[in-house]
């Protein structure tokens, strides 16, 4: 498997392994699924000053994982939000493990303490269109529950919840150095 950064030729790949996640499930509050343009768009802005990643098997993205602001204050520059998205035939292989652990590094090198990620819950024992499959994924990576906005999404005639999950991946110093925006980080890392 290979993992390297995203560009905008990914799109249309990246596109279809996120458009079953809309139209079949409850893990995404999209209701239409983006056209490749929006999804080219999405891979430039994340770019600007995050890391976006692809993992390929043979070639063919299989999965995809990027970082953005947490919220939009400076305060905020050492925390994300995290997303990953894997083809649903490449389930259970360890794709996102590998995703998240990559993006984690580039991360750490950017000077982001916090890994935040919001998952779309449910208080249902059967639902079709959702499972407890990406809680216990980030439980395993060592994410851990840090609140609930209780019936805040609706999608396919239902009410779902959503939860926040927090993983710290680095120490917290009094004084820590600014954010490197992912362009800056390249550059430093060419020149070095």
């Amino acid at each position: 498997m290979e993992i390297r950064i995203a560009d905008p030729g990914d799109a249309a790949a990246i596109r279809n392994i996120y458009a079953p996640y809309v139209t079949d499930t409850a893990i995404t509050f999209e209701y239409d699924v983006p056209d490749v343009q929006e999804f080219q768009r999405r891979i430039d802005n994340t770019l600007k000053r995050y890391p976006y990643l692809v993992a390929l098997e043979q070639g063919t993205v299989i999965g995809y994982a990027y970082a953005g602001p947490f919220r939009p204050r400076a305060a905020y520059q050492h925390s994300v939000e995290a997303s990953i998205y894997v083809d649903r035939k490449q389930s259970g292989k360890g794709v996102g493990r590998i995703l998240y652990t990559e993006l984690e590094k580039i991360l750490l090198r950017q000077n982001v303490h916090v890994m935040y990620a919001c998952i779309t819950a449910t208080e249902r024992e059967q639902d079709e269109h959702l499972t407890d499959k990406s809680i216990l994924f980030h439980e395993h990576l060592g994410y851990t529950l840090v609140g609930r906005f209780f019936h805040c999404g609706y999608k396919f005639d239902k009410w779902y919840s959503m939860i926040w999950m927090e993983k710290r991946i680095g120490e917290q110093p009094d004084h820590p150095e600014a954010f490197l925006p992912f362009p800056d980080l390249v550059q430093k890392e060419k020149n070095s």
